[in-house]
């Protein structure tokens, strides 16, 4: 991009006439010419203030025209314009003048002098930018026309946004269709009645487009559009176009009609919903593609919320037997990801049994699936089913799934379980599973994941309080305190942390006792990185322990570990002094 061809002629132009007020306006064209991106980008995102110094009546005339030309950039200039003609409305005049974003630039007369060499036949800057084919600059344009078309009046917006509309959605080119998909929405309500005839025709044309790409735009605001129409259009229109979409050839379009099953089953009566929904859901929960299937688990609780108890129990519950069993793992774990939602939306009368019979059993053969992220996704939800089921049967029937778990050969899964401990405390108290907690604890403790030892240190003060301070003490606390030398500095930092709030659940007296002993025993470690931990214990205990014993027992050894030979230790025993300081002016 040449920064002085071109423009600079209008622009010298216009410095010659004396007339300062085009300085704002010509500093924008050099830099919307520089070669360089970023001043490109600073430009854009200026617009605003441009367009105050111009004033509306410019901003109109000579700015938005400017703009069309410059349509042709890198992607990351066109989003920003995109964002920012979202938040025009106002620098061209308010709601009166919104139409100039849209229309095209001919009804826009141009400014002359420093914008003279503009043509004048080029596309508006928002309908232009709806076209283009990066996808994400597409989403923004249509971001901000669904914005614009909020501050239009009901004859405005059928003067000059529903031609947008059908324009876009006539366009030619793929990205201009798909774009339109997502406009239908924001104009119909406030459409006449012959107009909102053609809108509905258009999205007919689209949800049967030739192309996958627009087919699947369509899928998705079918829901968003079903949501705008009259209960009788859902009826005759919205449905065939759902029934045809779930039908499609391309699995990427059917497994987005499954979203819009949820909107679409949320507007019609029980009986509509089996005559008109149902059988092609049930297709779904048996598509031959996963993709599908997946979709179907994934918006199963928003699919029982919108069907209502009476079809949860005719349908979809069976449904989600099979996708239980499903043959392919990634519907097995959304499915499983699923189960407490389930559990908790069915009717409260009958739930019980409910569960039991229907659900359980499939959930007990998932415990020993071969497939370790669907045994994972069943492990971060089965301890809430303990509430759910009550005391009885979480020890009868549950206990026995969590102890499996808790000796899963995945540490994600034995993670998953200890993280929910707190479910099974509410309901049966933690020491049931104590015995089996322990070599679980431990093995994720010793982990050779640093990550998992991470994420287990994370658990710790839940843990210690759920289980007591004689239990941790007898059996925790020589891990917590072997994680303040591990080998990684992460988990030396956690496990600093993890003292702190330990120290808090327990009280000062514990820690006396207990902690601070064995944390300044470390001051006279070889290893000059162990001695570093002292310190950083230092810092996170000496606020939860207070001034006694801060003064009495850790100040003597940070002065003593002032004449370390080690720079680094000398360095942190200087900034742990700067952060006790305070603490030992405590009155």
């Amino acid at each position: 991009m040449a920064g002085a061809a071109g423009p600079g002629t209008g622009l010298g132009a216009a410095g010659g006439d004396g007339d300062d007020s085009l300085y704002p306006i010509a500093v924008l064209i050099d830099e919307l010419r520089n070669e360089d991106v970023q001043l490109r980008l600073n430009s854009i995102k200026k617009l605003s203030t441009i367009a105050l110094a111009l004033g509306v009546e410019r901003t109109r005339t000579e700015l938005l025209p400017f703009l069309t030309d410059t349509i042709y950039d890198e992607d990351e200039v066109l989003l920003a314009l995109a964002e920012q003609l979202g938040n025009f409305t106002g620098l061209v005049g308010g709601p009166d003048f919104a139409h100039c974003l849209l229309t095209p630039s001919g009804n826009c007369h141009l400014g002359h002098g420093i914008l003279a060499f503009l043509q004048n036949n080029h596309l508006p800057p928002l309908e232009s930018l709806a076209t283009v084919e990066e996808t994400v600059v597409r989403d923004k344009a249509v971001e901000s026309l669904r914005q614009i078309s909020q501050e239009h009046t009901p004859v405005a917006l059928e003067a000059h946004f529903v031609p947008l509309v059908k324009r876009l959605a006539s366009g030619d080119w793929f990205t201009s269709r798909t774009s339109a998909c997502g406009l239908f929405s924001v104009c119909y309500p406030r459409a006449s009645n012959v107009v909102k005839a053609e809108i509905r025709q258009h999205f007919r044309s689209l949800c049967s487009d030739d192309t996958p790409m627009v087919r699947r735009a369509a899928a998705s605001k079918l829901g968003e559009f079903a949501k705008v129409l009259e209960l009788d259009s859902v009826k005759t229109e919205i449905v065939p176009l759902f029934t045809n979409l779930a039908s499609d050839e391309q699995d990427s379009v059917r497994l987005l009609a499954v979203e819009a099953c949820v909107s679409i089953a949320q507007l019609l009566s029980q009986d509509d919903l089996e005559a008109l929904v149902m059988p092609t859901l049930r297709q779904a929960v048996e598509d031959k593609s996963w993709r599908v299937r997946y979709m179907v688990a994934d918006k199963f609780s928003e699919l029982q919320k919108a069907v209502g108890p009476k079809i949860t129990l005719n349908d979809l519950i069976p449904a989600f037997q099979n996708l239980l069993k499903d043959c392919e793992a990634e519907v097995r774990a959304a499915a499983a990801h699923k189960v407490k939602e389930l559990c908790e939306n069915l009717p409260i009368e009958g739930r019980e049994t409910i569960i039991m019979n229907q659900v359980l059993p499939y959930i007990k053969e998932l415990v020993s699936d071969t497939n370790q992220h669907v045994k994972s996704a069943l492990a971060s939800v089965i301890m809430g089913l303990s509430t759910i089921l009550g005391k009885e049967n979480t020890i009868e029937h549950l206990l026995p799934l969590f102890l499996a778990q808790l000796k899963d050969e995945c540490p994600e899964v034995r993670l998953n379980i200890i993280s929910n401990l707190d479910c099974v405390n509410e309901v049966i108290g933690i020491r049931q599973l104590s015995q089996s907690l322990l070599p679980a604890i431990v093995e994720l403790a010793e982990d050779a994941k640093w990550r998992v030892r991470l994420a287990i240190i994370e658990y710790m003060p839940l843990l210690a309080g759920q289980l007591g301070v004689e239990f941790f003490d007898e059996k925790l606390n020589s891990l917590c305190m072997a994680w303040l030398v591990d080998h990684v500095y992460a988990i030396r930092e956690a496990a600093t942390n993890n003292l702190m709030k330990l120290v808090q659940k327990f009280g000062t007296e514990w820690a006396q006792n207990t902690i601070v002993p064995k944390v300044l025993v470390m001051a006279n470690d070889p290893n000059y990185l162990h001695r570093m931990t002292t310190l950083f214990c230092i810092n996170a205990l000496s606020e939860a322990c207070g001034q006694e014993i801060t003064t009495k027992q850790m100040l003597p050894i940070v002065l003593k570990m002032a004449g370390d030979q080690v720079a680094n230790v000398r360095f942190n025993v200087a900034k742990s002094l700067q952060k006790i300081g305070p603490i030992l002016d405590t009155k």
